[in-house]
């Protein structure tokens, strides 16, 4: 129980903390410090301390957030995965093949990009946009239209 609620809350903080550091106020905040360090090197006779300073804060800002935009960034792609998984399972012309299409290989993802481009390919010869709905539709209704226009059964496309 204990994981949970230390998870729960990192998730929540990670989210208040990506969205803060993306508002212009954390920009300015974050050039201010840097404006209030540049005039404070003639006080310090532009030491290696006074560069430490700046150096060591900046390293560990941006190490810790690195973490923080990482977890919010994961919680965020899951969500957009799970809503795109549940667009394509309720379509009914869409392919199935691509819900919880993020966990395969990057060739698997290859050799569906080359499917798709065979798609737009097909799809370029129609005349409707709205004709084919899946790869294997699309590829089975362009033969159909072939066959069509070679026996005479069809009008040849008009570009």
């Amino acid at each position: 129980m204990r994981q949970n609620k230390f998870s729960l809350w990192f998730t929540q903080f990670a989210k208040t903390t990506s969205r803060a550091a993306g508002r212009p106020s954390a920009f300015i905040a974050a050039g201010a410090v840097i404006v209030i360090w540049i005039v404070t090197g003639p006080l310090f006779h532009f030491s290696d301390t006074w560069q430490l300073v700046i150096n060591t804060g900046t390293t560990i800002v941006t190490f810790l957030m690195v973490f923080l935009i990482q977890k919010s960034q994961n919680k965020d792609s899951l969500a957009i995965q799970l809503k795109l998984n549940e667009l394509v399972a309720a379509h009914e012309f869409a392919s199935n093949r691509l819900v919880n299409i993020e966990n395969i290989t990057e060739d698997e993802l290859k050799v569906i990009q080359k499917y798709y481009i065979q798609l737009s390919e097909l799809s370029k010869k129609s005349q409707s946009l709205q004709e084919s709905h899946s790869i294997d539709e699309a590829k089975e209704l362009h033969q159909k239209k072939t066959l069509a226009r070679e026996s005479g059964k069809l009008e040849p496309a008009k570009d």
